[in-house]
């Protein structure tokens, strides 16, 4: 069982969360917590094991913790995400296959691609492909067509798997707190677009890259994962995209593990993340 946690910090809340497991007996297997002590908010992952269920739990933990405290019990252990695409597949191929195999930690339910393109590869790992041009409609039709399909399969999560678009603010304020970017460069530096060249005329030594949540704000959203791989003065700007590619899939995938794995708070535009 998982549990949790987000409230306003006070002393002895780990003790007194413990001590309600042991009342029940229930074993905690593992316990991740931080402190905010800035702005006094206190965070709490728990995984514990559980022999008999106890549907009283979730208001018993109300009771002893902190007016207007937030918990969760058993979050949907598997994640349901709809994927949404442009032309790079690097990113969407790594996804398509861990879902194959199951180990994705979540279900994908469609992929939506502004092109057609990628369209194949997900026939052949059985997923249904939408395409959502934005080359014959306006921006607004081809976003009112992509959230018409991302509501009718319900996911908890939309990923931007290399979707090269900018969402408007009332896309991201339907789905604010549940779209995952990746973004090619090791925010805050380099935003916006064509990265790889922005690094190479710089002559940066390092190249990264970044999964956040989705703000108004053009890639200033809450950072989930980031890394980074050296670069030097031999490196053209394609070379950088090529290498940046791997990085870019690896951040990814890890964002993604952990937000599925209910590891990831967010708050004041950033997160706390607890692994």
């Amino acid at each position: 069982m998982i549990i949790v946690i987000q409230c306003r910090d006070q002393v002895g809340l780990v003790a007194a969360i413990s001590a309600l497991m042991a009342k029940h007996q229930y074993n905690i297997i593992s316990l991740g917590e931080h402190v905010d002590v800035a702005e006094n908010l206190f965070f709490m992952r728990l995984e514990v094991e559980a022999h008999v269920e106890n549907p009283g739990l979730h208001q018993e933990l109300l009771n002893i913790l902190p007016a207007g405290a937030v918990v969760k019990i058993n979050p949907q252990p598997e994640k349901k995400i709809v994927v949404l695409v442009t032309k790079e597949y690097h990113c969407l191929a790594d996804i398509l296959v861990r879902n194959y195999f199951g180990t994705l930690g979540a279900a994908v339910q469609c992929v939506i691609g502004n092109y057609n393109i990628l369209e194949d590869v997900c026939r052949r790992f059985d997923v249904p492909f939408h395409h959502a041009p934005y080359d014959t409609q306006t921006k607004e039709q081809a976003e009112a067509q992509i959230s018409s399909i991302i509501k009718q399969n319900n996911p908890d999560y939309i990923v931007l798997a290399k979707f090269m678009r900018i969402l408007s603010p009332q896309f991201n304020h339907d789905f604010a707190t549940r779209i995952i970017n990746i973004h090619h460069s090791f925010l805050p530096a380099f935003v916006g677009a064509n990265p790889y060249r922005q690094a190479f005329e710089r002559g940066v030594k390092l190249i990264g890259a970044t999964a956040h949540f989705v703000s108004d704000e053009l890639d200033e959203g809450p950072i989930i994962a980031q890394q980074i791989i050296p670069v030097n003065h031999g490196f053209t700007a394609a070379d950088m995209m090529n290498v940046g590619r791997e990085v870019e899939t690896a951040v990814l995938a890890k964002a993604l593990k952990l937000v599925f794995d209910d590891r990831v708070f967010v708050y004041n535009n950033k997160t706390v993340v607890i692994e």
